[in-house]
């Protein structure tokens, strides 16, 4: 992906998220009520009164993968740990931006229809733009208590008219993705993790909270359209999703070789060219299956591909462990 630039700036939900998906299994007006139950705010998780931990790690270990590093110290993986922490919020926060105007777009042209479908995606928005709010926030607060500048994948309006571009439903199923993903994530990687620092952790944990509403909402999104669509049109939004998938595997190499570069600057310690290749390689498969075989795998994702593509869902099965 042909957008790099630095980046220069200063209760659980009542339904589990790992429940097994099945079509017709959400609503609009449920998923609106819990949305409602677990609504938090901004200023409630984050400020000069929660700072976070630089003496512990962000990532968990099976997310990060950096114990595979034998070639770093312990202190120097603690560096590339967090490093990772805050390209981590980065992305979703980047995502996040296409994600906004997608859902608003979404929504706009049956504003009438359903009042709970209105309210549902409105609030689906809202959310996601509290988050971009968030993850800024993050990046300030990281940046002063790190002391050492973060290059990372961008800028964010390159990016999402790269995948706005594409066909709606090849959209949505990467916002299905993403959404699973991070529910994935918090479940079965952060959530019982306590080495983790607290605060980083909250922020993960309120961010799960939302997503979980936003995962069903996308699903019932991905249904409407498909039943709309012939074969043919699923066929194509299907390669569409894979295409996409294959831009933000280039851009996830090139971030790893940012938090390269950014552990060098953070601990003054140079690497020879093989021993950063190394490096860069371990790290790439590592964010590979951070965002992109974790969310392909989702037993709900997969579940609605069975669902609207059957033939295309095995033909994804059999890609899916080149990303794990």
């Amino acid at each position: 992906m042909q957008v790099q630039q630095t980046y220069a700036s200063p209760s659980r939900p009542a339904s589990h998220a790992s429940a097994t998906y099945s079509p017709g299994a959400y609503s609009y007006a449920d998923t609106l009520a819990t949305s409602q139950r677990v609504n938090w705010r901004i200023e409630d998780i984050i400020g000069p009164d929660k700072p976070l931990d630089f003496s512990k790690p962000f990532m968990p270990s099976n997310l990060a993968r950096i114990d595979a590093l034998d070639m770093l110290d312990p202190s120097e993986m603690l560096v590339l740990n967090q490093i990772r922490g805050h390209g981590y919020l980065y992305i979703f926060g980047l995502v996040e931006e296409f994600i906004l105007p997608y859902v608003l777009d979404h929504a706009r042209p049956q504003l009438g229809d359903d009042d709970a479908r209105t309210r549902a995606l409105l609030q689906f928005a809202g959310e996601e733009a509290k988050h971009i709010d968030l993850f800024k926030r993050f990046r300030h607060e990281f940046q002063a208590g790190f002391g050492t500048d973060c290059q990372v994948i961008g800028p964010a309006k390159a990016i999402s008219d790269a995948v706005l571009a594409h066909d709606p439903l090849a959209v949505a199923l990467l916002i299905l993705h993403i959404e699973w993903m991070s529910q994935r994530h918090y479940v079965d990687s952060i959530r019982d993790d306590r080495d983790l620092d607290p605060q980083f952790k909250s922020l993960l944990k309120h961010h799960w909270m939302e997503e979980s509403q936003h995962a069903k909402l996308d699903t019932l999104m991905v249904e409407a359209m498909a039943e709309r669509s012939d074969s043919a049109a699923i066929d194509a939004a299907v390669d569409g999703y894979l295409a996409l998938g294959g831009m933000i595997d280039g851009a996830l190499k090139q971030q790893a070789a940012f938090d390269l570069d950014a552990l060098t600057a953070a601990t003054g310690r140079r690497f020879d060219a093989e021993t950063a290749e190394a490096i860069i390689t371990q790290q790439h498969q590592a964010q590979r299956w951070t965002y992109i075989g974790s969310g392909m795998t989702h037993p709900n994702f997969v579940a609605t591909l069975q669902h609207i593509a059957p033939v295309r869902a095995q033909a994804l099965a059999e890609i899916a462990p080149h990303f794990c």
